[in-house]
């Protein structure tokens, strides 16, 4: 079906970009403060990358798999069924995974000071929220922020078994795509990172708990590709071929899956936390990269 090669390849693609939380949750250590509009331009540019990609690229292959099984009538109903049926499945783990408060929430410098500076004051969490900061995260009393970042963490975490199996399905067939996608999401999971780590550092003040969960986030993405390559063996079996429909299925859902990420997620996150054009900005820049690298590898 695919050498095993490609397959470790896109399983350490896919690690990689799970891995990204634990970037986010180091920034949140380390940096001397946050610098939102980095945020806000480089998830503008991760929804650009994955709204192109799975727009242009993405389901036109979905297309062109599922034509040489049925034909061009039936491949454009499959391929647009398929689209939608990857929405519905983010969407369905979306509306049952709970998330304390916004598991993308990201967070203010006053929140993030005590974090990497011990003698800065922790934030009153029982205070009504200051409208002229970023974030409202801690109107929560103290003694609940663990369950939410627990919370954060776990919804963060079966977020990312979709994310998983996309990066791992592009990474498969096209290796240069699969590396757009998971630096796309690798990007995308930089702010997440911070979302788990700060309120479990405020419940716990353990800086190694609080980072070890934001890792554990991000390692749902490579299980998710592990279950998608035990899925894809037991469908088709390891000696044979894919299948041109199952790919054709696989690029369709892979490509409604990006799409949901982008507009549920992304965009929303980048416009809260930039100035002026920064979020459009991200978008377009994300997009023409892409758009570049296709020409390119043409």
């Amino acid at each position: 079906m695919f050498g095993m090669s490609n397959v470790w390849y896109a399983l350490a693609l896919t690690a990689l970009a799970g891995l990204a939380t634990g970037i986010g949750s180091a920034i949140a250590f380390f940096a001397k403060r946050t610098n939102f509009r980095f945020l806000s331009v480089s998830t503008g540019f991760s929804a650009g990358v994955m709204l192109y990609v799975s727009f242009v690229e993405i389901f036109f292959k979905g297309q062109n798999a599922l034509a040489e099984a049925y034909g061009d009538y039936w491949a454009n109903w499959i391929n647009a069924a398929s689209f939608f049926g990857g929405i519905a499945l983010i969407g369905l783990i979306d509306s049952l995974i709970p998330t304390a408060e916004n598991p993308h929430e990201l967070h203010t410098e006053r929140e993030t000071a005590p974090l990497h500076d011990p003698s800065a004051p922790w934030p009153d969490f029982t205070a009504a929220p200051d409208r002229n900061e970023k974030s409202t995260a801690f109107t929560l009393h103290n003694h609940k922020l663990m369950r939410m970042g627990l919370f954060t963490a776990l919804a963060i975490g079966i977020h990312n078994f979709p994310e998983g199996l996309a990066t791992f399905v592009a990474a498969l067939k096209d290796p240069g795509l699969g590396v757009a996608i998971a630096f796309a999401i690798a990007l995308h999971n930089i702010p997440e990172g911070i979302s788990v780590s700060v309120p479990i550092f405020y419940a716990t003040g353990q800086r190694g708990k609080a980072f070890f969960y934001s890792l554990l986030s991000g390692l749902a993405e490579p299980i998710g590709a592990a279950i998608a390559y035990l899925a894809l063996i037991f469908a088709v079996g390891d000696g044979s071929p894919m299948p041109a429909n199952v790919m054709g299925i696989l690029f369709g859902g892979v490509a409604g899956i990006m799409v949901y990420i982008s507009l549920d997620e992304l965009l929303p996150t980048s416009r809260a936390y930039g100035k002026g054009h920064d979020s459009i900005l991200g978008l377009i820049a994300g997009m023409l990269l892409m758009a570049l690298s296709l020409l390119l590898m043409q």
